[in-house]
């Protein structure tokens, strides 16, 4: 009795319909992620069990970092420029547009005025080192740089919401010398930035 033939069938798989929806799931992923903001310091922040969360838009980030380094940034560059537009002129500096637009570029900075034109216009490689910023300077005076920069920042966007991201390691008196500076300028709203922790069970 002759064998039968079985016809042989293609394992060929029709794939066109996997890769559409690999890639919605990627266009999606894109489009409705939040890229982490680039900080000029690492911050290990302390933990909490506080669930609330802070605005993603309209903020003013105050960045302290282990030695008491403090760090300012606003969101939008369009404020950023004008900001440092206003701080230029209360200390008497001229930024260029080229320094301006750099600036609007950096998340959040922490360079004395007499610093920063300097600091903008330092190589690629050398801006990001975390060395190459200094700090905002912090004293209790009146006409403090800390002061200023907060100043202008409510000032250029009466809506802005500050959020403090101190260092578990960060001294005490530079988180009190930063909530004081706060509370003399009407500043008593403000948030803390911290680490989420299992909440206690009873």
């Amino acid at each position: 009795m002759p064998k039968v033939k079985i016809a042989r069938k293609s394992t060929l798989v029709d794939m066109t319909a996997m890769c559409d929806v690999a890639f919605l799931l990627l266009t999606f992923f894109m489009l409705t992620s939040n890229f982490t903001a680039k900080e000029p310091v690492k911050v290990e922040t302390p933990t909490s069990i506080s669930e609330i969360k802070i605005p993603e838009t309209n903020i003013e980030t105050i960045l302290i970092d282990p030695k008491g380094k403090v760090f300012l940034g606003i969101d939008g560059q369009p404020h950023r420029i004008n900001l440092l537009r206003s701080m230029g002129e209360a200390y008497k500096i001229t930024f260029t547009p080229a320094e301006l637009k750099r600036y609007s570029l950096r998340a959040t900075t922490g360079v004395p005025m007499d610093q920063m034109k300097a600091f903008l216009n330092l190589p690629d490689e050398q801006i990001d080192n975390p060395n190459a910023q200094k700090g905002i300077p912090t004293d209790t005076t009146a006409g403090s740089e800390f002061r200023q920069w907060v100043y202008y920042a409510k000032k250029e966007n009466d809506k802005i919401v500050i959020a403090i991201k101190g260092d578990k390691e960060t001294p005490f008196p530079v988180i009190k010398t930063v909530m004081k500076t706060l509370q003399d300028l009407k500043q008593v709203r403000f948030n803390l930035i911290t680490g989420l922790k299992e909440v206690p069970k009873d």
